[in-house]
């Protein structure tokens, strides 16, 4: 391999030889990582699972829905209640994993939804729905 000469007198041509020494080592270094890691990506461990013929269980959950209007009262699942009817509501799905869809009207206080929520977390529900009305 020729570099060129640093003498002054004579003529400097352009490099004509590409070093590819840096490029095969790069290479082989590469080659070497996946020959390592490929067989360590494909171990798989031969089981005998079990076969079932379980169906899929349907379980929709208990909707409860509950509206409250700005003067203060419950509306549970459209008829009028009272607060204790829809804490012992909430009390009597709470192990079936109930969804609460809330409607407040626009002018309920916030402290009345707050109470609702509160009787909520207390019964075990955690899944709450506020229902709104898009903009016409």
């Amino acid at each position: 391999m020729s570099f060129g000469s640093f003498s002054e007198g004579g003529i400097t041509q352009p490099m004509a030889e590409i070093n590819t020494t840096p490029m095969v080592d790069v290479m082989l270094v590469l080659l070497i990582i996946f020959i390592i890691t490929i067989p360590v990506l494909h171990q798989a461990v031969p089981i005998d699972l079990p076969q079932v013929s379980a169906q899929k269980v349907e379980d929709k959950p208990v909707v409860i829905q509950l509206a409250l209007d700005a003067g203060g009262l419950y509306y549970l699942d459209g008829a009028p209640a009272h607060r204790s009817e829809v804490e012992s509501r909430f009390a009597a799905t709470a192990g079936r994993n109930p969804e609460l869809h809330l409607r407040a009207d626009r002018g309920t206080r916030y402290d009345k939804v707050a109470e609702i929520l509160a009787m909520a977390q207390k019964a075990g529900i955690n899944r709450i729905a506020f229902v709104t009305e898009p903009k016409s």
